[in-house]
């Protein structure tokens, strides 16, 4: 069995090159996402919605956000599903895996009690075509059972079970609301039949292929898992406890860092116990905090210099006044002039990319 034995900057190297974070840049927007596997759709917009900032940090201000609308809604080279945009040829393992997962009781007892509202809603896309959710009627026998913003949602609620398990598709967006269809009115190809595992395990290997090195198991991360079971080849990295999982293409390559600011929900970063063991990187995100409690900003993105992540960056997008604000840059470690040309030249990149005046420090 073969055990690798890594330093930290080799472990934290292979999770940049994984990532497409080390240099040269890639090019292709589709094959950036072939290889990231997702791209989390969140709404903030304090500086650019979180896809386009994944996929701008890859690919610079070459990155136009309307080719990921024309991969996704007209060429269909990518595909939205629920909280995210994926390769298709990831579609049906994501649906088995979603098909087999164990379901919470409460959850599973409601899709039960209104099957008549999933026929329904089946039909009525057969005859009229895509519709928005606001289009489509309330016919459940039973309410989402929730006393949040979950409440009443009905239509919602079903669309998006439906769509996790691929009996309807996102079929496009008018602004923030999306279009509902059939799936073979949307995905370019039929989807295979997996079972749950096989679907498990391809999963598993495109997840190690996209981060690089990775824990088996652990605890549950809100989001998509970034843990990746018995695939690839076992890790020590030194200064770390137990064992990793490592993809053996990547272990020994040559590298070339760059600077980078990433999303706050970056993959690179999104496993907040792997950021501190590997690069002794400590993030929150502190949107929800109060302002007089956050320690680095509203929507901080994460700076990448070279193997380590050496701050954050605490800026917003006033777009009224055309400006990018920078409000500050955290250092973690102290910057040396290089570094602090390199991030200003990002912030730059940023600002001209986004079509804004940098305005503030």
């Amino acid at each position: 069995m073969v055990v690798h034995r890594l330093r930290q900057d080799e472990a934290r190297r292979i999770a940049i090159h994984a990532q497409l974070l080390d240099a040269p840049r890639p090019t292709g927007l589709v094959e950036v996402v072939e290889r990231l596997t997702l791209l989390q759709i969140d709404p903030t917009t304090a500086i650019a919605p979180s896809a386009d900032l994944v996929l701008w940090s890859r690919l610079g201000s070459a990155y136009d956000p309307a080719d990921l609308v024309q991969a996704v809604e007209i060429d269909r080279t990518l595909v939205e599903t629920v909280a995210y945009i994926r390769s298709p040829r990831d579609l049906s393992a994501v649906i088995a895996e979603a098909r087999g997962a164990e379901t919470h009781p409460s959850t599973r007892a409601w899709l039960e009690q209104n099957e008549p509202f999933r026929r329904d809603i089946l039909a009525l896309l057969e005859q009229a075509g895509r519709l928005l959710s606001r289009d489509i009627p309330d016919t459940s026998v039973v309410s989402w059972p929730s006393s949040g913003w979950t409440n009443n949602r009905n239509v919602t609620k079903m669309l998006e079970a439906m769509a996790l398990r691929g009996h309807v598709a996102i079929s496009g967006r008018k602004g923030r609301q999306r279009y509902w269809d059939l799936p073979e009115r949307v995905y370019s190809a039929e989807l295979s039949a997996l079972d749950l595992d096989a679907a498990v395990r391809l999963r598993n290997e495109r997840r190690l292929a996209a981060i690089g090195i990775a824990r088996s198991t652990g605890p549950v991360i809100p989001g998509e898992s970034p843990y990746v079971g018995d695939v690839g080849e076992e890790a020590v990295v030194e200064g770390t406890p137990g064992t990793w999982r490592v993809h053996p293409a990547y272990v020994g390559r040559p590298f070339e860092g760059r600077t980078a600011l990433l999303s706050p929900f970056d993959r690179l970063i999104h496993d907040r116990v792997r950021a501190e063991q590997l690069f002794g990187f400590e993030y929150i995100l502190e949107m929800y905090k109060p302002r007089d409690k956050r320690r680095w900003g509203y929507f901080a993105l994460p700076v990448l210099h070279g193997d380590r992540l050496v701050g954050k960056l605490d800026a917003t997008a006033d777009r009224k006044a055309g400006t990018l604000v920078v409000n500050a840059v955290h250092e973690d470690v102290p910057f040396t002039r290089a570094m602090t040309t390199a991030v200003r030249t990002e912030i730059e990149d940023l600002a001209r990319w986004l079509g804004l005046e940098i305005a503030g420090v």
